[in-house]
């Protein structure tokens, strides 16, 4: 059995928090994602990439800024909900983003494979990319500066008095060795 440390419960939390998060972030998604629309008619499905924006944009500013900004925000929550599950703070920035923007991606594919079965609703290979651009930015945004800020916090604690710190290496300190039973060998 793993100890969890001083911070454990703290861990603990932590995780359960972001998973109990990010579950009702993929719902509040899955609702407005996936819902039937009740449409007059629908457009057809746009498998060029840039090809929605490049049409969003030539409607104006406004309109082009409200789609986009749409299609960046609805799953960026993602870039933060996934690294805080995993509540990790010692792990390498890039492995960290390639997960999650991977993860991202594969969400927002699977929301476009799943619209193919709902009526009124359309594929667009460009709200997989913004989606997936989305994730990316909010990584990279707060995921870096937090998990610092984190490690920073942990730091400062564990720089305490000398008493805590001692009483704590004695609990943790070795048992002796682990007892094996007569006359079983190790397995080749």
């Amino acid at each position: 059995m793993q100890r969890q440390g001083s911070g454990g419960s703290a861990v603990i939390r932590f995780r359960a928090a972001g998973g109990v998060l990010l579950l009702a972030h993929l719902v509040l998604v899955a609702w407005l994602t996936l819902r039937p629309l009740d449409v007059p008619w629908v457009t057809a499905a746009n498998l060029e990439p840039l090809a929605g924006i490049k049409a969003d944009l030539a409607l104006g500013p406004v309109h082009a800024a409200r789609r986009i900004g749409e299609g960046l925000l609805l799953l960026a929550p993602l870039g933060i909900l996934l690294p805080m599950t995993g509540g990790r703070l010692a792990v390498s920035p890039w492995a960290s983003l390639a997960r999650t923007v991977a993860t991202g991606a594969l969400l927002s594919l699977g929301i476009e494979l799943l619209q193919t079965a709902v009526p009124g609703q359309v594929v667009d290979v460009d709200s997989l990319l913004l989606n997936t651009s989305g994730v990316a930015l909010a990584h990279l945004l707060v995921v870096p500066a937090g998990r610092a800020r984190l490690r920073r916090r942990r730091s400062g604690r564990a720089a305490g008095p000398r008493k805590e710190r001692g009483a704590l290496l004695r609990e943790e300190a070795s048992q002796g060795r682990t007892p094996t039973i007569p006359r079983v060998g190790i397995a080749p």
